[in-house]
């Protein structure tokens, strides 16, 4: 089956986290993918170490998309539809339970991956694969082929007042 997690609410990845350690606990691999994130998001550092989960290597650390020149744009873009197509690979070939791939939306509504790559993909995707998929704003074509959906939403957040990520809490 394939979960959304998205909105512009906190939780998506932590959705994400508990499924994959669920399923850890069941005795399933899980391939843990994770787009627009650096290695230092403090969650790789346990989840590394969880027998069955194995997570992707982040690209070399990247700033935030809007902060991006249009030559640091095309890297990225370039660097992550590499580490989607890998991951594809590696799930379909070594006989991985879950897939989830992280933040993979915001990827997409940045163009740094094809939302067409990402959804043919997913409807030929064998169906013993369960398939997680985070981030922000998916397209309706994603909602209807799901089989759950979560909209995470906001109500409050600190960053509206101006206080940035915390290391242990948000990264």
């Amino acid at each position: 089956m394939i979960q959304i997690y998205y909105g512009d609410g906190r939780g998506k990845t932590s959705a994400a986290i508990g499924a994959a350690v669920r399923a850890a606990g069941r005795n399933m691999r899980i391939l843990f993918v994770q787009f627009l994130k650096s290695e230092n998001s403090g969650e790789r550092r346990v989840l590394e170490q969880i027998q069955g989960i194995t997570m992707t290597p982040c690209p070399v650390d990247l700033d935030f998309t809007y902060n991006m020149t249009d030559t640091q744009k095309a890297q990225a873009s370039k660097i992550f539809r590499e580490l989607f197509d890998r991951s594809v690979r590696i799930a379909l070939t070594s006989n991985y339970n879950l897939l989830i791939l992280d933040e993979i939306f915001s990827a997409i509504n940045t163009g740094m991956i094809s939302e067409n790559d990402v959804y043919n993909f997913l409807t030929d995707a064998p169906l013993k694969l369960e398939i997680i998929l985070t981030g922000s704003k998916p397209s309706k074509k994603f909602i209807d082929l799901a089989d759950y959906v979560s909209n995470i939403v906001k109500e409050k957040h600190p960053f509206d007042k101006g206080i940035t990520a915390r290391l242990g809490i948000e990264y």
